[in-house]
């Protein structure tokens, strides 16, 4: 390694020691060491893949603005298992660095992205490493027939669920695919957050024609979730014609969001036209099966032996969304590789006992239905048959209202669990709403109600 990076590499570990704290530079970056140059990628060397993964995950986008900031010539980083004993010498400036050697090392690269425009994409979310499901089967179709060929057969794909269940995995999966196997392809993935701030950063310099150039000269276009336009009318606007001028050149868009376009409210009506106009995916809530399958992929990845009992234990508990599910197994893997041991189901269980708890609080709409048909004396069964007399009506109302207010549950999720369509759901919303307002017994009966389920 050359002097310059040397020195670099120091003020680089006092910005990140100031910028994240010491408490988390000595414990995840302290063993940072610096590898090979060349092309403009530095490679950075970390202990093992635990480390690795971690620090992908959670820290790249810091330590490659770190490193711009004190060397341009910087345009990515990467991160490999090893040793800087192995590192190929650093590239000297204006001249070719000697190739880096192969090893036999586990390799775990983060690039950061070299289309400006397009955000980072995460190294993790592959089509390898997405478990597939009954739940989430169709949408990883739908991704990998887009990612695998040329030829537009859906404009755009549209793929919506709650949060955590996978749209923005499918998302960069697509993305990578591409990128490896069609590399003369353009790919820009954004936020639609980034978008509007590209957009309205481009209206204050006065430079919105290279704005809309730089847009409309991608082969694929993927905007994640795009309710966050919702309100902003100038930015839909322009959203509007980039996606005309994208989709009559014949080239790819992929977006997601939280519920399917007609339910955006606060989106044009023309745009939200164009958003329904091609195939609109809906990924389900996991299974305890898929869940089972995602727990032993992760932990596969982390190279931690997790028992079956605990994987068990932690695909029952928490439902609520991958990202969550995935965030408890790394919490007990990063305890077990820093302080020692075995992952065993006690040591889970008090590692995640903030988690557990919680999610113990947690109410699910299958105990709403159930709590619900036990107080009104019908069966269970009622909460999703045809019947449409008033006994049994208003109780599915009731319940589909307090599982509106009780859980973060989509419309369109609460629906499916009533074997309804989310217009029935707003109905009944209103409906006890409206009845809890002119009748004060009744809103006392709905209140002990959700007592009994919030305890």
């Amino acid at each position: 390694m050359n002097d310059s990076l040397t020195a670099q590499s120091a003020a680089v570990a006092g910005r990140l020691r100031k910028s994240l704290g010491a408490s988390a530079f000595d414990t995840w970056l302290k063993s940072l060491a610096v590898g090979g140059f060349k092309d403009g990628v530095l490679t950075l060397f970390l202990p093992t893949n635990f480390f690795c993964s971690y620090i992908a995950r959670n820290f790249a986008d810091d330590i490659t603005q770190a490193w711009r900031a004190e060397n341009p010539a910087v345009t990515s980083v990467k991160f490999e298992v090893g040793s800087p004993a192995f590192a190929a010498p650093a590239e000297p400036e204006r001249a070719e660095a000697a190739p880096e050697p192969e090893r036999a090392a586990e390799r775990i690269s983060v690039e950061s992205e070299k289309d400006v425009l397009s955000a980072a994409l995460d190294p993790r979310y592959t089509f390898d490493n997405f478990v597939v499901g009954a739940p989430n089967e169709f949408a990883y179709a739908a991704a990998r027939r887009v990612a695998e060929t040329d030829n537009v057969q859906f404009n755009p794909l549209y793929l919506y669920s709650s949060a955590g269940l996978g749209k923005t995995h499918l998302m960069h999966s697509i993305a990578w695919h591409i990128r490896e196997h069609a590399p003369s392809r353009r790919v820009v993935y954004l936020s639609a957050e980034k978008f509007m701030y590209l957009f309205v950063r481009a209206l204050r310099y006065k430079d919105t024609l290279s704005f809309k150039e730089e847009l409309r000269n991608v082969d694929v276009l993927m905007i994640d979730d795009v309710q966050f336009l919702i309100g902003k009318e100038n930015t839909q606007d322009e959203f509007f014609h980039t996606f005309n001028a994208l989709a009559g050149a014949g080239k790819q868009i992929v977006l997601s969001a939280d519920k399917p376009p007609v339910n955006l409210d606060g989106i044009e009506d023309r745009l939200k036209t164009r958003l329904g106009s091609g195939l609109v995916v809906d990924i389900h809530p996991t299974t305890y099966e898929l869940r089972l399958g995602i727990l032993e992929n992760k932990a596969q990845n982390l190279g931690v032996r997790v028992p079956s009992d605990v994987i068990a234990f932690l695909a029952e508990k928490i439902t609520s969304s991958v990202r969550e599910l995935e965030g408890a197994l790394l919490r007990v893997a990063a305890h077990v590789q820093l302080m020692g041991g075995e992952v065993t189901l006690e040591r889970t269980c008090d590692i995640l006992r903030d988690v557990l708890s919680v999610m113990d609080r947690r109410v699910s709409i299958e105990d709403i239905q159930r709590k619900v048909a036990e107080h009104y004396n019908i069966r269970l069964s009622e909460m999703t048959s045809k019947r449409r007399e008033r006994s049994v009506a208003r109780p599915r109302q009731i319940a589909m209202y307090l599982a509106k207010t009780l859980t973060t549950k989509s419309l369109p999720d609460i629906g499916r669990a009533f074997d309804r369509d989310h217009t029935t759901v707003i109905h009944a919303v209103k409906t006890i709403e409206d009845m809890c307002f002119a009748d004060a017994a009744f809103k006392s009966e709905i209140d002990s109600l959700r007592r009994v389920l919030s305890a």
